[in-house]
C-alpha cells in the first residue's frame, strides 16, 4: 500500500499505473516538500488513507544550479540545500510522531556517495553530508521506539537527473557522458540503473533487515571503495 508523491501528478499517476500493475494499491498525492505545510499533509493523507506509516522513502533531490565555491551564487545554495536537506527533515519530522505511536518504522533517505568523495561543486556535496548526519541522528534518537534510519549512497547512475543535465551544461553527447561515468566504475565498468538503488531500499525497508540502522550504504558499484 503506497502513497506516491510528487511535485508532478502525471509522474506520480505513471508510477501508480506500474505498482497497480504489479498488484499493490497505490495513491497519488502532489506535494512541495519544501512547504512545511505539504509535508504535514503528506503525513496525515497516509494515516487517513492507510491507517498507518511503516517506511519513509525520501527520494528527492537536485544538482542543477550548483558550482564551484568561488562562483556559488548565496540563493542558489538555499535553494538546494532547501529541496536536499530541508524537505528530507520535514518529512521525517510529521512522519516520526506517527511511527513513534506504532513503536515501529524504517526512514530512508537517498544520500549520495558524492556526501564521501571528491566534487566538483560545493553545495550538493554538502547537503548530501548533512542528509548522512541527520539520518544516523535519527536512527539513535529514534531507536527506542523500534524505529530504523538509513542512508543510501547511490554511486554513478544512469538517470536523468544525472546524464541530461551534464548533456546541457557541457554539450556532450549523452553516450560519451554515460562512458566516461562508467569507465570511473570498478565492478564491470558500468553504470547503475535506479533499479539497483530500488533493490537496495527494499532489502533495508523489509524485516531481513530489521537489526540494520543509523548505516550509510553505498550502492556504487565499488566506487567508494576503489581509494587506492
Amino acid at each position: 500500500k503506497l502513497l506516491l508523491v510528487d511535485a508532478n501528478a502525471d509522474w506520480a499517476g505513471e508510477t501508480a499505473a506500474l505498482c497497480r500493475e504489479s498488484g499493490a494499491e497505490a495513491e497519488v498525492a502532489v506535494a512541495d516538500i519544501t512547504r512545511e505545510e505539504d509535508c504535514r499533509r503528506i503525513a496525515k493523507a497516509c494515516v487517513e488513507r492507510f491507517g498507518r506509516i511503516d517506511i519513509l522513502h525520501n527520494n528527492v533531490g537536485r544538482s542543477r544550479g550548483d558550482k564551484p565555491t568561488p562562483e556559488m551564487d548565496a540563493d542558489m545554495w538555499d535553494e538546494i540545500m532547501t529541496m536536499n536537506l530541508k524537505g528530507m527533515f520535514m518529512t521525517c519530522k510529521h512522519v516520526l510522531p506517527v511511527m513513534r505511536e506504532q513503536r515501529s518504522g524504517v526512514i530512508l533517505n537517498i544520500s549520495s556517495t558524492s556526501s564521501i568523495a571528491a566534487r566538483g561543486t560545493v553545495t550538493y556535496k554538502t547537503s548530501k553530508g548533512a542528509v548522512n548526519t541527520m539520518t544516523h541522528h535519527i536512527a539513535m534518537e529514534n531507536a527506542p521506539y523500534g524505529i530504523r534510519a538509513i542512508s543510501i549512497l547511490p554511486g554513478l547512475m544512469d538517470t536523468p537527473m544525472a546524464i541530461e543535465r551534464r548533456a546541457n551544461e557541457t554539450g556532450k553527447a549523452r553516450d560519451q557522458i554515460r562512458a566516461e561515468r562508467a569507465a570511473d566504475v570498478p565492478l564491470k565498468g558500468h553504470t547503475g540503473t535506479a533499479w539497483d538503488v530500488a533493490n537496495a531500499a527494499l532489502f533495508l525497508a523489509s524485516d531481513e533487515a530489521g537489526y540494520i540502522t543509523g548505516i550509510c550504504l553505498p550502492v556504487d558499484g565499488g566506487l567508494t571503495a576503489n581509494v587506492g
